[in-house]
């Protein structure tokens, strides 16, 4: 159990070195392709990135599968919450202009958002762990940041840096987390359905 936590940890902390970089970049695009760094190191460590492992969910069907998600992503949510509140102070104010942005959305779109999001990552950690490419990373991650796609992980280190502790915030959080998972899982099966998956 607290080595799938560290693992989440890590994973979390990496993400939280992308979404700082990204919220240091008044350009969008090299923001976007820098981010990247994130979801390269968890995928090249092995780190337990709820959003990079969700879409796996189906391939297992037991009880160790769901454990690992649900203690990989404590250890997300940890992470990013103490990098927000540590690098808030230097990074809020860039945090709460995306954040405030954020939390106009309507419910339908953040989880339409979300989940295009989900279908991106999951796309992107496929190909590097079937192809060997870190391709899908370097142009999907990016593709998911510029298409204003909502990231779970990622928000709630933005959200934790802006200092916005709220049940609306809590709320659009959960929203991303059934977005990313629902749009993940069904192109999982759409690629089996088509006999494409290994």
């Amino acid at each position: 159990m607290l080595k799938k936590i560290f693992s989440g940890i890590l994973a979390g902390l990496l993400i939280s070195i992308g979404g700082t970089v990204f919220l240091s970049c008044t350009d969008k695009v090299v923001g976007s392709v820098a981010f990247t760094i994130g979801l390269l190191a968890v995928c090249y460590y092995g780190a337990n990135l709820y959003t990079g492992r969700i879409g796996y969910l189906f391939d297992k069907h037991d009880k160790e599968a769901l454990t690992d998600l649900v203690f990989g992503l404590l250890g997300n949510l940890i992470a990013t919450t103490l990098c927000g509140l540590l690098l808030g102070p230097m990074k809020g104010e860039s945090a709460v202009a995306l954040c405030g942005g954020k939390l106009t959305q309507a419910p339908l779109e953040t989880l339409l958002r979300a989940a295009f999001c989900g279908m991106l990552v999951y796309i992107a950690v496929n190909l590097f762990r079937d192809k060997k490419t870190p391709l899908g990373i370097l142009i999907g991650i990016p593709v998911f940041i510029l298409s204003g796609f909502e990231h779970s992980i990622a928000d709630a280190f933005y959200f934790a840096a802006a200092g916005i502790f709220t049940g609306q915030a809590a709320l659009f959080i959960l929203l991303v987390l059934i977005g990313n998972s629902v749009g993940a899982l069904i192109f999982d099966r759409l690629l089996w359905g088509a006999g494409l998956k290994k």
